[in-house]
């Protein structure tokens, strides 16, 4: 394929480290869940591998300059951890008697975060990358490949390669530009039932006893960790569900990606009673006029409560976390998939993009079909939800 060599890798560790993630600095919108060490964590720890249904397979092309481009596949015999649903799908694949699994995914695994999924040097290598992966999927007997939450350049390879497009919404908090000066100037800038509703959330969480600290990078001690995680784990199992990531991957991250962590903890009479997990990052964002500044983020991640407060859950999850973004100038907050209730903390609806490349020509027709109508129902949902728009009205 042009004067590039496709290899495919096993595991994360047959990729070099260093240049995967000098690759991925170079992308329009990197964030550390693409980080070498990251998706390492994911397939070391047991969390993201061929036993629990996510076999990796790296990606690469080379050429004679070093690695050109790179993307990690996952072969999936199911569709849990993805955040964008294909469960209908599959069934219509089951009731016509064909097989909807393995199918390919091109994703961060249980991490609903928009970002690069093609790490590529130019438009080139990108292209050349998509073709490898669908050549790849269709040499595999694959039914799908799916690329879930793309960036830009991504959605645009993709799209120029005939993969369909697939939008959802997430809900992302901005800082105003120049930024708030603190968290009443945030609160200043809603409306009157919006800023009296936050208010009335965060007093009662006070009222209940509760304070809260927060830690950030190497500073998060071996015990906030393992207290964290058993927060984690109690919320999933509340659920009814095991935890999707292990003990030891969050040890791995203390370990080689402590800068991008922020902990806060909740405190009761001296005793830690919940915390959430804050992931943080920065990448070069393009400005539309040539300009790729640096931005700084902050992601919704993982909380998890020992004791039940009301209105803890937003104390944890927004408005502290929305805090220490104002105080330290993060421009955004992304809160992740799904949660029309983030619309009253001002996180406000985004859309996002996946591209999808079914094998079955009929199937695929058919869900070509289905993307137009479901993309018409997300333009009116869309449409909707900017209709109660919680910021102050000039």
């Amino acid at each position: 394929m042009n004067d590039y060599v496709i290899q495919v890798h096993n595991t994360p560790l047959e990729v070099d480290a260093a240049a995967w993630d000098a690759l991925l600095l170079e992308q329009s919108h990197a964030s550390p869940f693409m980080c070498h060490a990251y998706l390492s964590a994911l397939h070391s720890s047991g969390s993201a591998c061929a036993k629990t249904g996510w076999k990796p397979r790296f990606v690469t092309l080379q050429n004679d300059s070093g690695l050109a481009a790179g993307a990690v596949i996952y072969l999936k015999d199911h569709s849990m951890g993805e955040y964008v649903f294909d469960w209908a799908w599959a069934n219509a694949y089951q009731q016509h008697g064909l097989p909807y699994y393995p199918k390919a995914v091109v994703a961060v695994p249980f991490t609903p975060v928009p970002g690069s999924r093609l790490l590529a040097k130019d438009g080139q290598a990108r292209a050349a990358l998509v073709r490898a992966l669908v050549g790849l999927s269709q040499q595999w007997g694959l039914s799908s490949l799916h690329l879930l939450f793309g960036a830009e350049d991504d959605i645009a390879a993709c799209e120029q390669a005939g993969l369909m497009l697939r939008h959802t919404v997430q809900f992302h908090w901005t800082n105003q530009a120049g930024g708030y000066q603190d968290f009443d100037a945030f609160l200043a800038s809603l409306s009157q039932e919006k800023r009296k509703k936050i208010r009335q959330e965060r007093r009662k969480v006070s009222e209940a006893g509760v304070t809260f600290r927060h830690s950030e990078g190497a500073a998060i001690t071996a015990q906030d960790w393992d207290f964290f995680y058993r927060c984690y784990e109690r919320t999933y199992l509340e659920h009814g569900n095991a935890p999707y990531l292990s003990p030891d991957f969050f040890q791995r991250m203390a370990r080689t990606m402590p800068e991008n962590w922020l902990l806060f903890v909740a405190e009761r009479e001296g005793r830690p009673i919940a915390s959430s997990l804050i992931a943080i990052g920065s990448y070069a964002s393009p400005d539309g006029e040539g300009n790729c500044p640096l931005e700084k983020v902050a992601y919704g991640r993982y909380w998890g409560a020992l004791e039940r407060v009301d209105c803890l859950h937003f104390e944890a999850c927004y408005y502290q976390p929305l805090q220490w973004c104002i105080a330290q100038g993060y421009q955004r907050f992304e809160g992740g998939a799904q949660g029309e209730h983030k619309m009253a903390r001002a996180l406000l609806p985004v859309k996002t993009t996946s591209a999808h490349w079914i094998a079955h020509p009929e199937f695929s027709d058919a869900i070509a079909r289905f993307l137009e109508r479901e993309d018409s129902g997300i333009d009116n949902y869309l449409d909707d939800l900017n209709t109660r728009n919680p910021f102050r009205r000039e």
